[in-house]
């Protein structure tokens, strides 16, 4: 019997077929206020999904390649074409870029492969998934992000998931969307489960948690999941709400973090140290961390921080006069 793994649920808010403007999403994350520094340059994210629109205007700068491993369009491996609308909407978020028209990603100049592991219905054998993993670990990229799941632990797509990990890959997953707003009650969603991956959460633009984000031990941060503006299909745009939605604002805030503090060491950053940068830029909302984790991604926190220790012994040194 063939395990699947399906894109994690999500609502249809809006379609639209113009927009012109930096999401809420991007906005919250302070995605914006990195920009002058890095906008995600040089470093390339795998969207594990159901394809990607690849002549989307907002898009096709940024899209380096693609592969196929549904069973869509006979099964060709060179057709990596979106007929659903989630990988799409994912691939916006993470790095539409900023042309004055459309949507800005978080990253708007990072690089995306698309390997297309879900097909047209939202549905991908978990073989697919294991093998768009070690596609992406062939062409070494930098991130992988996924925002699909599904209720078997599988242990061969574990190991694949450790093998991505140990070749120095970030590897995101959406939590899940099965959550009852009870952090005394488990839902799980593998991969998103696995320790190894970073697992991110849903709120919404007021910070609160999402009432469908999944709660459990190995939420790593949330990030915002809700109305949330990307591009769609046939050049369009659309406002979905999920984890799904989630998953891809900390895949481009991590390509922000990983072209800004390489740069600053000087040196390539392993992965437990690139999720250690990460999660020094998390804001704490006040949740059970089995709903939030370790918090926000807020990508400014350390300038904040920064901010207030400087104020601080400005006034011990006037205190001491």
């Amino acid at each position: 019997m063939k395990n699947f793994a399906h894109v994690i649920p999500f609502e249809m808010i809006i379609q639209m077929t113009e927009a012109n403007e930096v999401p809420p999403g991007v906005e919250l994350i302070q995605a914006p206020a990195i920009w002058k520094e890095t906008k995600g340059n040089g470093i390339t994210v795998a969207i594990l999904d159901t394809g990607c629109d690849s002549t989307h205007p907002d898009l096709q700068k940024q899209i380096i390649g693609g592969r196929n491993f549904t069973d869509d369009d006979g099964g060709n491996p060179n057709i990596s074409l979106d007929y659903n609308g989630h990988g799409t909407h994912v691939a916006g978020t993470i790095a539409a870029q900023k042309n004055d028209k459309g949507v800005v990603g978080v990253a708007p100049e990072s690089s995306l492969l698309i390997i297309k592991v879900l097909n047209k219905k939202g549905s991908g054998q978990y073989e697919w998934i294991i093998n768009g993993i070690n596609y992406a670990i062939e062409q070494k990229v930098d991130i992988i992000s996924m925002s699909l799941g599904g209720p078997t632990d599988l242990p061969e797509l574990h190991e694949a998931i450790k093998k991505a990990v140990t070749n120095n890959i970030l590897v995101v997953c959406a939590a899940g969307n099965e959550g009852d707003s009870d952090d005394s009650t488990d839902e799980f969603a593998f991969p998103g489960r696995y320790n190894e991956v970073i697992c991110v959460g849903a709120i919404n633009l007021e910070r609160s948690p999402s009432n469908f984000t999944n709660s459990h031990n190995e939420i790593d941060l949330v990030a915002p999941g809700e109305e949330i503006l990307s591009t769609y299909l046939n050049g369009e745009f659309a406002t979905l709400s999920g984890t799904s939605m989630a998953a891809p604002h900390v895949s481009g805030a991590l390509a922000l973090i990983k072209g800004l503090v390489n740069n600053s060491f000087g040196r390539e950053l392993t992965e437990p140290e690139l999720y250690a940068q990460l999660i020094k830029r998390t804001v704490p909302l006040g949740f059970s961390q089995k709903i939030e984790g370790n918090g926000l991604v807020y990508l400014t926190v350390l300038e904040h921080l920064t901010g207030i220790f400087e104020s601080e012994s400005k006034a011990l040194v006037l205190s001491s006069q």
